[in-house]
């Protein structure tokens, strides 16, 4: 391990960081100042939009989150344009969590960069994250579980409940926990639907 970077620096390259540092715990207790503007304060305000464009710097100015809604930074979240993220989501963002545009995200939807040693000894020193991607035009549906280093291609579907542990392809419907890919979509069958 590097000891001249920071741990968010270190975090930020993928590599072991100790997230229980000074430096990381600041930089989280002033991330929630901002969710607590968010959650609380600002949402009936015309103050509430600029308030998600604080506390996510690199996503679409139009993107919209849905009380409560809870990171870890924030600034690593790029959402693209036309994003919706439904009420308690959870994205724990050590690493870049991509959402590509108009991608809909249903209640209840937990995305994790962060991964911890299996060796107990280990797991009290550090941890390590790894990317997500969503793909443009997905469908997330409720209470989808999105493990560290996952793809998801553009405009999947992720059945409600699902928990996502490795690659979704584009044009598929995913379900089951692990997900797995039932049906390959976006044909000219425009008739069937998905519960939330």
């Amino acid at each position: 391990m590097d000891t001249m970077k920071t741990e968010m620096e270190k975090m930020m390259a993928g590599e072991p960081y100790d997230a229980h540092c000074e430096q990381m715990i600041a930089i989280r207790k002033n991330v929630k100042r901002i969710l607590h503007k968010l959650n609380v304060t600002e949402y009936y305000t015309d103050k509430f939009q600029d308030t998600i464009n604080e506390l996510c710097p690199n996503s679409a100015k139009n993107l919209h989150l849905e009380p409560p809604f809870h990171c870890d930074y924030g600034q690593n979240i790029h959402a693209g344009d036309g994003v919706f993220i439904n009420f308690d989501a959870v994205i724990l963002d050590g690493a870049k969590v991509t959402i590509g545009r108009k991608t809909l995200l249903a209640p209840g939807v937990h995305i994790y960069t962060a991964r911890h040693p299996l060796n107990v000894a280990e797991r009290r020193e550090w941890e390590d994250c790894r990317p997500v991607t969503i793909g443009e035009e997905c469908w997330i549906g409720g209470h989808v579980t999105i493990c560290p280093g996952v793809t998801i291609g553009d405009r999947a579907v992720i059945g409600a409940g699902a928990v996502v542990t490795k690659d979704i392809p584009a044009d598929t419907l995913a379900v089951g926990n692990p997900a797995k890919v039932i049906k390959k979509l976006n044909n000219k069958d425009r008739s069937e639907t998905l519960n939330t």
